[in-house]
């Protein structure tokens, strides 16, 4: 692989990652508010949410090394009605932005609740968008192993299992934070930051179920219509296969199994945050690893039958 299919690797992997954390922050600050209300919800997610932007910023200033320089972003525009790429392009440059507005209009407490709240789900939204036209930029006929449903899908589970495990990072290292700064005022987070933690676990191994339904289809579719695809990661890039799905099994779920029995527990804070770090590390480096062998799988045939 050269350095611009790397620099799509770290685009499409952060862009992901900042999508499913957004819409896993915004889950969590509805929880939080209907348990306890807007102080504590704003407790809970403001240090988090400081997160998203600049992991979006990093994943388009890698876009650059895809794209060459910022003409060719600019020059996407244009083709905006016909082109998903030039669509991915745009939706990832609205969703930083209404991030950034978000974050500042929550950071300064400006507008209603209600109103930073609706912008808030519009951002997460938009990430959704994102997500989705990425998925559909590798829709093309004469790619058979990207010219799959499994593309978007995978995605979309990408997206969402990182960032549901980076959020829940963010949370144990926010609960840190107001524990230092007057722990008897730390409670109603604890348990706040217990219950978030065992939705997230639930929700991680759903979506690890459904990775791996998905795996074993688009196999088998590629043993049909794009063997030398499957070749590659069978045979070629076999370890590196293996290593992911240990890897995601073991974070997203043993891992996360661990995670919803400790968090049922008050006092287990320390072992959260071990299990936290650990699983969201072995997801990522497995996410990476699968989206290594979707880069380097791929066949072009310039007719199919």
């Amino acid at each position: 692989m050269d350095t611009r299919e790397w620099a799509l690797i770290v685009f499409t992997i952060l862009g992901q990652l900042a999508a499913g954390s957004m819409l896993a922050l915004m889950i969590v600050r509805a929880y939080a508010t209907t348990k306890a209300g807007v102080k504590e919800a704003d407790r809970m997610t403001d240090g988090p949410l400081f997160m998203v932007f600049p992991i979006m910023g990093v994943a388009l200033l890698s876009s650059l090394l895809h794209l060459n320089n910022l003409k060719n972003i600019v020059g996407a525009v244009p083709n905006l009605a016909t082109s998903w790429m030039s669509r991915e392009v745009v939706i990832s440059v609205a969703f930083m932005v209404v991030v950034f507005v978000y974050t500042l209009l929550q950071w300064r407490k400006i507008g209603s609740p209600v109103l930073r709240d609706v912008i808030g789900w519009i951002a997460a939204l938009v990430g959704v968008a994102q997500v989705y036209a990425m998925g559909l930029v590798y829709m093309i006929r004469t790619q058979p192993s990207w010219n799959t449903v499994a593309t978007p899908i995978s995605f979309m589970v990408t997206a969402l299992l990182l960032g549901a495990l980076a959020v829940a990072i963010a949370l144990v290292v926010n609960y840190n934070a107001i524990q230092k700064k007057d722990a008897s005022t730390a409670g109603k987070q604890a348990e706040l930051l217990r219950s978030a933690l065992q939705g997230i676990a639930v929700a991680v191994i759903v979506l690890l179920g459904v990775e791996f339904l998905v795996l074993p289809l688009y196999m088998a579719y590629l043993g049909t219509y794009a063997a030398e695809s499957l070749k590659v990661l069978t045979v070629d890039y076999g370890m590196t296969l293996a290593l992911r799905l240990i890897f995601v099994f073991l974070g997203a779920g043993v891992l996360a199994a661990y995670l919803y029995r400790n968090a049922s527990t008050a006092g287990k804070e320390k072992t959260l945050a071990v299990l936290v770090y650990c699983a969201f590390l072995l997801v990522l480096a497995a996410e990476v690893m699968g989206r290594f062998l979707f880069y380097v799988s791929h066949y072009r045939f310039d007719t199919l039958i």
